[in-house]
């Protein structure tokens, strides 16, 4: 399955690849208490 994501940048949709192998990360500061949830 290959994952596409949108640059903001270029307005252009690219292929996700991660930068180790089949591992990705995501960092999260926080819950947003304020609204709703979001990515």
């Amino acid at each position: 399955m290959t994952l596409f994501v949108k640059n903001t940048l270029t307005g252009k949709s690219e292929e996700f690849k991660p930068l180790k192998g089949n591992n990705v990360g995501m960092y999260v500061c926080g819950p947003t208490v304020y609204d709703s949830a979001h990515l």
